[in-house]
């Protein structure tokens, strides 16, 4: 069974978005790439585990982390678990393979203030990309949306007489998600500008580039990256910590984690917990501080 079989399975079968099905494809062609190089006469669904060992300790080699290699391996597996399926292969070589141990990922959101000062020094550009650029970060900041999801986003998302913005997560699930007034405001600038921009290539996208086109994850990262590097001193300034921030504000301010769970548009509150953790964090500091027992 060919890979553009197991591509079609994941698009039609599992609506699995574009952006995560072309780094399945990239991952599958680099291991295959590698197999054809080192085993002449063994094919892709030829090969033993020991093979693929070896795959991954020249990954290990190329210095790249466990946690990348973890993906590519994770991505190697579900082919095989196709081809199974398929009656492709009898047994697979993954079966018995166990994840590379990595170490936990910190992320620190920003602070109120770090977001309110990136908002509030962009408040008065009248400049499209300006515009622009602010209501990516509030859209983030209000919602809680993947980058790709931002990304995404068409005119039609958006529902003025209901205040809500309908988002196409994983899976092509879509969940609607309220806007605050001042998001809606900043809207409606955006939309002027929008509007008068010549040569527009892409009329349904709600994000566009100065020349007409959808916006870029590379744009957004960088909109994030040089905005957030102006107000805070954090290693990490991405779409991503955004979205973090967003879950933890609001369970700081005491939202119901069922509720925040519904909002990011995580299948389980598994990966909701992630930020409640964070949360706790910040409530033990809270009560150490100002408990009459805690000094004693």
């Amino acid at each position: 069974m060919s890979l553009p079989a197991f591509i079609d399975y994941l698009t039609l079968e599992k609506h699995y978005s574009k952006h995560t099905v072309t780094a399945y494809s990239k991952d599958i062609e680099s291991f295959q790439v590698f197999v054809e190089k080192h085993y002449d006469d063994t094919s892709i669904t030829g090969v033993n585990y020991s093979q693929i060992r070896s795959w991954i300790v020249a990954l290990v080699e190329t210095k790249i982390s466990n946690r990348s290699i973890n993906r590519k391996i994770s991505s190697l597996q579900s082919y095989y678990k196709f081809l199974l399926k398929v009656e492709d292969i009898q047994v697979n070589p993954l079966a018995k393979h166990n994840a590379l141990k990595t170490s936990k990922k910190i992320q620190v959101p920003f602070s109120e203030a770090e977001v309110n000062s990136v908002l509030d020094g962009i408040s008065h550009s009248k400049s499209f990309e300006g515009i622009r650029n602010k209501l990516i970060i509030e859209l983030f900041y209000s919602t809680g949306m993947r980058r790709i999801e931002l990304i995404e986003l068409r005119l039609s998302s958006i529902d003025f007489s209901n205040k809500t913005v309908k988002v196409l997560g994983k899976q092509n699930k879509e969940r609607y998600i309220p806007l605050l007034e001042s998001v809606i405001l900043t809207l409606h600038l955006y939309l002027e500008q929008r509007q008068v921009l010549e040569n527009i290539k892409d009329s349904s996208s709600l994000f566009l580039t100065k020349k007409g086109v959808k916006i870029y994850e590379t744009l957004v990262y960088r909109v994030i990256n040089e905005y957030f590097s102006e107000a805070s001193l954090k290693a990490k300034k991405s779409p991503h910590i955004l979205r973090h921030s967003f879950a933890t504000h609001l369970l700081t301010q005491g939202a119901n984690l069922n509720a925040v769970k519904e909002l990011l548009g995580h299948a389980s509150l598994a990966a909701t917990q992630v930020y409640l953790n964070n949360n706790i964090s910040e409530l033990k500091k809270v009560y150490s501080n100002a408990h009459p027992r805690s000094k004693k």
